[in-house]
């Protein structure tokens, strides 16, 4: 059974977002752009060079680049001490 969102990131899991840009095979002067989604470990990212890797052995579109971010969704919340309190009528 695979685990939820909320047990991955319980885990260390972040959301990777990865903009590929890739040439089609057709048309070579054209860059298409690709989008992909999933939660992975920084900072290897198996899951996206993992899927890279399936890129470029099944997928004829060469790639280009690849952009990417990786944001943990559970972090240490902000806290601020507040001092004053200001009336307002």
């Amino acid at each position: 059974m695979d685990a939820t969102p909320t047990e991955l990131m319980l885990k260390g899991y972040g959301l990777t977002t990865a903009e590929m840009f890739y040439r089609m095979p057709d048309y070579p002067h054209v860059l298409n752009s690709f989008v992909w989604q999933d939660y992975d470990l920084a900072p290897d990212h198996p899951r996206l060079f993992g899927f890279i890797e399936f890129w470029q052995e099944e997928i004829e579109g060469p790639l280009h680049s690849v952009r990417f971010t990786h944001r943990k969704m559970i972090r240490a919340g902000e806290w601020r001490n507040v001092v004053g309190e200001f009336m307002v009528h």
